[in-house]
């Protein structure tokens, strides 16, 4: 015999219809519209369109390869910055008398 304190509910449950696609149809439908040629776009269709185009436009490796630069000349100049102060300057030595290290 069990005993049930509490029943668990049913999971709700929805009427999903999916609707056809057609991959081809929609490569059709925005080719033409690129082209200029009458389509059957919606607004929001055609924003995207407009919006993807302009990002595909600017080329990204171009935009990463300049920070790429960049960033290896301020590590590489922190690095030498560093060397240089470990081996050519006495401030290391200083710091370490300052504290006592070394009598």
């Amino acid at each position: 015999m069990k005993f049930i304190m509490f029943r668990a509910l049913k999971p709700r449950q929805y009427k999903y219809k999916p609707r056809y696609f057609n991959p081809d149809k929609e490569a059709m439908e925005r080719r033409k519209a690129a082209l200029g040629v009458e389509a059957k776009l919606t607004d929001q269709e055609e924003l995207r369109m407009r919006m993807s185009s302009r990002w595909r436009q600017k080329n990204p490796v171009e935009f990463g390869e300049k920070y790429k630069r960049l960033s290896f000349i301020i590590y590489g100049s922190i690095i030498l910055l560093g060397i240089y102060v470990v081996f050519f300057t006495d401030l290391i030595d200083n710091l370490i008398r300052a504290f006592g290290i070394v009598k």
